[in-house]
């Protein structure tokens, strides 16, 4: 069997297929190689030899004694049986106890004279130190004699570090360890990724050696060098996967979009009523250095809610109009798709009326394409497009349909690109007669860490700082289970910035109409303290289950909804002011009319759900409520905030709760007060969340690759890996010399899960 197939092997050949099956339907472990790959989780540590004189309690001891009487007693009316062990070292005595039929086998083992170690906690029962159920192992002959191998014996056993794996359901973790030392003699015929001359450069030990050390560790310094080697192997080749995918790019051919004197762009600049911020004058010169060469800008433009980005787009849009191509920005909903037109528009200004009486010599054609437009309107869209009278179209998903054909696409603009799949975005970028540049936005900060893994194929710019003019946004907890007059003051609160001449948006998790309403009007209750929720976007799932009966209730009760609360408004705290609601379900043109109401400020107080998350920018809104603010997640709370403080006046963001003081909810709903930094608050979500879920694995529908490497902590690693990669992919790009690499790439990102890592 050669070097790779060895751990290519079937696990039912080694393991017998009712290990494998369990092993393969809850664990994703199917080879050899998946098992060597499952690492332990962490490492118990038996007590070193402790005198029976000197036992600590609730401590892990190990102890070498005799045993002094074994009994059998019976209880519970002779239903059950316990063996109770009477162990003396001349210093002290202990107890040790076995229930059920674990009982037979240490009774044999151990009669009364026999010698024995023994490991576990020391615990009190009935005031004697006892070990309940405790690991051990029977020394010297059956007379209790001391034999010649005690002493290595003794030294083998205490102090031991066992290993614990992620276990399951009918495979309980000391069986993987069984299982894994059946198959950990082929460990040695783990094929190495990392070339020689990196790893004897850093350090590192080879891969066999790291998995059995990683498995049966002998010190803790062993654990450190395992994971250390097998850390930089995951953060290695997944970067090499990306370094080779932007190599790829880089030789894909496109046409160069160069900025033209006196064009769209220069006339569109001199009309802003702003200068730029420095942010984004560098970010700009950044992306028009990218469109003016000959292959596909592939960049991620990641800032602050606020802080400009759709400005940076649009300019980038119109340089690529100026060049004599089109620019299209696909948006992820109709409400958002419609806010991006309307805005574009407006700051365009004539420059947008292109065909038009009305508009200015050089104009452009903006159109809107989304999926509820009519047939008329739809027809002229796509006629725009394809004859190029429209230089840049705004939509939905719609783009992404087989009717729509561009005359020459040269710019794809992906706002809050995790909203759509590979192939959404891939389906887009075909259009273009060649690969056109893409520019994906992004308003959910993402630590450098994260970037440089999930999104390692783009370029990053980051805006991180606001406008000048952009106000700050005060954020409170209010507990409306703990403190019911902290919910009275929020809506007195809304009341006052609406007399003012200000609004203010209501947000729930839930729309709350009939077809949701078939389980009942539970939700009646908790809306009664004038709240509202929807499950339009999905609720935040790192929440844990909070202590006590009153985080237990907080969570059975149904999330409020938008219909009642806007009722409950409108008829108690905010009677007489003009409330009106938004949700997904309603008609597009519903929509787009509640919001330019809204945008108007024929308005007061939008009850929505989180279709105002993105986008929506209302600069006379200064308030939110976020009802049920433990059911959102934390960067989903952080959008949702920057809708307020969008103009010259402060902004208020109240998260009300009924979670208890000492629940998790209630401290991530603190992190999200006491900070607006988002760089910070996604750094905390992201900590929260398993790394499978940072790394798209619930997109990918595959399993994460990365099973130790942690994309927060490990910073340095990622960092160092992804100058390694880029240099061996750049002086070998089909890694020719480095078979071993080849394999671990196949191996640990398949063609599914490398497709998946592909944002362009």
């Amino acid at each position: 069997m050669d070097r790779v197939s060895a751990l290519d092997e079937p696990l039912k050949n080694s393991l017998g297929p009712a290990t494998a099956k369990v092993m393969a339907e809850h664990l994703g472990l199917h080879t050899v190689g998946d098992l060597l790959h499952h690492y332990p989780r962490r490492y118990e540590e038996r007590g070193q030899l402790t005198t029976l004189a000197e036992l600590p309690l609730d401590e892990d001891v190990t102890v070498v004694a005799q045993v002094a009487d074994s009994r059998i007693l019976t209880f519970n009316h002779g239903r059950g049986q316990r063996l109770e062990i009477t162990l003396t070292d001349g210093s002290g005595r202990l107890q040790l106890v076995f229930f059920g039929r674990g009982l037979h086998k240490p009774h044999k083992e151990l009669p009364p004279g026999s010698r024995g170690m023994f490991a576990g906690k020391v615990s009190v029962f009935n005031r004697k130190l006892q070990l309940a159920h405790p690991t051990y192992v029977p020394l010297g002959r059956p007379d209790g004699v001391a034999g010649d191998d005690d002493a290595s014996a003794v030294d083998a056993f205490a102090g031991k570090l066992i290993p614990i794996y992620p276990a399951c359901k009918g495979l309980e973790s000391w069986k993987i360890t069984k299982a894994v030392d059946a198959v950990l003699p082929r460990a040695v015929e783990a094929a190495d990724p990392l070339p020689p001359a990196l790893r004897e450069g850093r350090g590192f030990v080879p891969l066999p050696e790291a998995l059995l050390k990683v498995h049966r560790p002998e010190t803790k310094a062993d654990i450190e060098d395992a994971r250390a080697r097998l850390k930089w192997d995951e953060a290695f080749v997944l970067q090499v996967a990306l370094a080779r995918r932007r190599y790829a790019d880089a030789q894909l051919p496109a046409v160069a979009r160069k900025p033209v004197a006196d064009g769209l762009l220069d006339a569109f600049d001199a009309e802003l009523p702003f200068t730029l911020t420095e942010g984004q004058r560098k970010v700009t010169a950044e992306i028009f250095a990218d469109l003016a060469t000959e292959h596909p800008m592939h960049r991620l433009l990641q800032g602050e809610v606020g802080s400009g980005k759709t400005l940076v787009a649009l300019r980038a849009m119109l340089t690529v109009v100026d060049a004599g191509g089109q620019a299209a920005l696909l948006a992820p909903t109709e409400v958002l798709a419609q806010q991006h037109h309307r805005s574009i528009t407006e700051m365009m200004g004539g420059l947008a009326e292109g065909g038009t009486l009305g508009g200015a010599e050089n104009a452009t054609k903006v159109v809107l394409l989304t999926g509820s437009m009519g047939t008329a309107a739809r027809r002229q869209a796509l006629l725009d497009l394809v004859t190029g009278e429209a230089g840049m179209v705004i939509g939905t998903h719609a783009l992404i349909e087989d009717k729509v054909r561009f005359h020459d696409l040269g710019l794809v603009v992906v706002d809050e690109q995790h909203r759509f799949g590979v192939e959404q975005r891939d389906a887009l970028r075909s259009k273009g007669k060649q690969p056109p540049h893409l520019l994906v936005m992004t308003a959910t900060p993402i630590p450098r860490t994260v970037a440089m893994t999930v999104f390692g194929d783009l370029e990053t710019s980051v805006l991180d700082q606001l406008p000048a003019g952009r106000s700050p946004i005060a954020s409170h907890v209010v507990p409306a289970e703990d403190k019911p007059h902290f919910l009275a003051r929020a809506w007195e609160r809304v009341r006052e910035e609406v007399g003012k001449g200000h609004q203010a948006y209501v947000v729930c998790p839930r729309i709350g109409d009939d077809e949701e309403e078939k389980g009942g009007k539970g939700a009646k209750s908790g809306a009664k303290k004038t709240a509202a929720k929807e499950t339009e976007e999905p609720t935040d799932k790192a929440r844990g289950k909070a202590g006590g009966k009153a985080a237990e209730d907080a969570e059975k009760r149904p999330p409020l909804a938008v219909l009642d609360v806007a009722d409950q408004l409108t008829a108690g705290p905010l009677a007489g002011l003009r409330v009106e609601v938004l949700h997904g379900r309603m008609q597009p043109d519903d929509k787009d009319a509640v919001m330019r109401r809204f945008a108007a400020g024929e308005v007061d107080v939008l009850v929505a759900t989180t279709v105002i998350e993105v986008g929506v920018n209302v600069p006379n809104a200064t308030a939110m409520v976020i009802m049920d603010a433990d059911r959102f997640g934390v960067s989903q709370l952080h959008q949702l905030r920057g809708r307020v403080g969008r103009g010259a006046a402060p902004g208020l963001c109240l998260l009300v709760t009924d979670m208890p003081e000492a629940s998790p909810a209630r401290a991530r709903l603190g992190a999200v007060a006491a900070t607006l930094d988002g760089f910070e608050l996604s750094r905390i979500d992201l900590e929260q969340r398993r790394e499978g879920d940072v790394l798209g694995q619930a997109q990918s529908g595959v399993r994460s690759s990365l099973r130790m490497l942690a994309v927060i902590e490990d910073e340095e690693i990622i960092a160092a890996a992804r100058e390694e990669a880029v240099a061996v992919v750049a002086a070998d790009p089909e890694l020719a010399s480095s078979p071993e690499l080849r394999t671990a790439l196949d191996a640990l990102l398949d063609t599914e899960r490398e497709q998946y890592l592909d944002k362009g």
